[in-house]
């Protein structure tokens, strides 16, 4: 019976110092081993952004992140230039896409992404620019997926503790059917991730995240 007690906190332990401390030495490790990959698979997509539509490759985006600060997102961008008052417009014109967009923060076939945009979030490659942040500490290789500070709401009693990690560039949610889950259904892999959060945890994540990626499962 003692083994049986000693175990579980042990195992707490063992996952409250990976989360503290050792994350933090995984995601700069990881990144710096992928960046001769990244570099050039950046700059190609770069490049493609400006031949099919015009503005800027890179766009920053607020986003929340842990402790209730505040961070911009870096993203490649892939909708139209003035994406946000277009959103407006059909939100303000259109009743069935303003409950669609509330329910979810996610539009459906939406009209401002771009040619080559709906390629980049089918295949995830829009959020190869979130490296940055890893880099800057705001975001990690693994973690909840990132919302806007008003989404925070959504959480309800849960939000405190989705706030207490770092938002991650892939996570469970991407892995288990990204746009095709209820939002009930992200808060809680969120919440479950959070629970079991531990080294083998991310390295499975992270290995299911290939196919994911390389199939475009579950994209908007």
């Amino acid at each position: 019976m003692a083994s049986e007690y000693g175990t579980i906190p042990a195992l707490i332990a063992v996952r409250g110092l990976y989360a503290r401390r050792f994350k933090r030495v995984f995601d700069l490790a990881l990144t710096i081993t992928a960046l001769p990959l990244i570099v050039p698979v950046s700059l190609i997509i770069v490049l493609l952004i400006k031949l099919d539509s015009r503005g800027p490759a890179l766009i920053r985006l607020c986003r929340l992140g842990r402790d209730h600060s505040t961070f911009y997102k870096y993203k490649f961008r892939t909708m139209q230039v003035g994406a946000e008052q277009v959103l407006q417009k059909m939100l303000a014109a259109d009743p069935e896409v303003r409950r669609e967009y509330e329910a979810t923060y996610k539009i459906k076939n939406d009209p401002r992404v771009t040619r080559f945009g709906r390629l980049l979030r089918k295949t995830s490659l829009d959020e190869l620019a979130q490296v940055l942040n890893v880099f800057r500490g705001e975001m990690s290789w693994v973690g909840p997926r990132d919302i806007l500070p008003k989404e925070l709401a959504m959480y309800g009693e849960h939000g405190e503790k989705f706030v207490s990690v770092q938002p991650g560039i892939t996570g469970l949610w991407q892995v288990s059917g990204r746009s095709t889950l209820a939002y009930a259904e992200r808060v809680r892999l969120d919440m479950y991730y959070i629970d079991n959060l531990s080294a083998f945890t991310d390295l499975k994540i992270l290995l299911k995240t290939v196919p994911v990626v390389l199939l475009g499962s579950g994209a908007a």
